[in-house]
């Protein structure tokens, strides 16, 4: 098959022609019909984890038919349309026993522990556990959106983020997983203020429902300010979509007392926290990882009745020829919207 590989961090990726996947015993091989450009991407390419082994094949985020299935696998049939969380949890560890697939301990990730979906077949792990049914008036190109970006947002959102209508959420960042959670944030009822360097970005954001939109571009304390004139005190959710130590700054000194910072978006680096603040006004600072699959069904109640609409957030799409430079290129930010590659 061919597929998007780099041997080195950092180094240039190109399409080459490697094996086919092999069918794991629990698992399926899936037909990549869509799989979108995402910042994890990147932060794998640039060595940011420590589970990737060289060469690889990046891509988490993916939708397809199954085209073989392992003999341990009891749910799924060939010919059938599926998506998969990026986390594919191993359903027997405590944290699974739990519900808490999305932080399993034996979790593996295709594009990261495994080789991905930038490619014309990818393996997928505990099928029975991981697989999500793709409706067949979905597209492809949405469907692909549901693995990382979307659903990430939707529990950030949601669950971690226990939004209400009526308060105000702050969206730090407006790529895929920010877009996301303004949309989802405006489908609860709340009032939403978007921050972005990109003035497109910012005008997506704002076609979403978002009632205020803020330049990125300004010092963390001056955006912390501007947030709290908006929303007459501060924010009662935070959300850093971006993953930088002054988005996640302005996140927190955005807030009003006791309110709640999701952190979303990767911080490699690591960052310094106004802890201060935090103890002062009784923030509650959380992380959000991914949604587990049995959680879906929530999420696509919403897109069926079309309160949530993912396919809005597809901005363009790629063949696979174009991914190495298109994910090369993240280098110097991401695009605004979605970018979904076509095998």
């Amino acid at each position: 098959m061919r597929a998007v590989v780099f041997d080195a961090f950092g180094g240039p990726p190109g399409i080459r022609d490697v094996p086919d996947p092999a069918v794991p015993d629990d698992g399926v091989v899936v037909r990549v019909a869509a799989t979108g450009l995402c910042r994890s991407d990147w932060h794998g390419w640039m060595g940011h984890d420590e589970d990737i082994a060289l060469p690889h094949v990046p891509g988490h985020e993916l939708a397809g038919r199954i085209e073989a299935v392992g003999p341990h696998v009891t749910r799924w049939r060939v010919g059938d349309r599926v998506t998969v969380p990026f986390v594919s949890a191993c359903g027997r560890c405590p944290s699974c026993a739990a519900g808490d697939h999305q932080i399993c301990e034996r979790q593996r990730q295709p594009g990261f522990t495994d080789w991905g979906s930038f490619a014309e077949r990818v393996a997928l792990h505990h099928a029975d556990i991981n697989l999500v049914a793709v409706p067949d008036r979905m597209e492809w190109t949405t469907a692909a959106a549901l693995g990382c970006r979307f659903a990430t947002a939707y529990r950030a959102v949601v669950a971690q983020g226990r939004v209400r209508p009526g308060t105000w959420v702050a969206v730090h960042g407006c790529g895929g997983v920010g877009l996301s959670a303004v949309m989802i944030a405006v489908a609860a009822g709340a009032l939403v203020v978007a921050i972005d360097t990109h003035p497109e970005a910012r005008a997506l954001a704002a076609e979403l429902g978002a009632a205020v939109c803020l330049d990125g571009d300004d010092p963390p304390e001056r955006i912390a300010e501007a947030v709290r004139a908006a929303t007459d005190g501060g924010a009662h959710l935070s959300l850093d979509a971006i993953g930088s130590p002054t988005s996640c700054a302005a996140s927190l000194h955005g807030l009003r007392r006791r309110g709640r910072h999701v952190q979303v978006g990767l911080l490699p680096h690591g960052a310094r926290l106004p802890m201060d603040r935090v103890v002062a006004l009784e923030l509650a600072v959380l992380g959000s990882h991914g949604m587990a699959a049995h959680a879906y069904p929530e999420m696509m109640r919403g897109i069926d009745a079309g309160t949530l609409r993912p396919e809005l957030l597809v901005r363009s799409t790629i063949p696979l020829d174009d991914a190495p430079a298109a994910l090369t290129a993240l280098t110097e930010g991401s695009t605004p919207g979605v970018t979904v590659i076509i095998p």
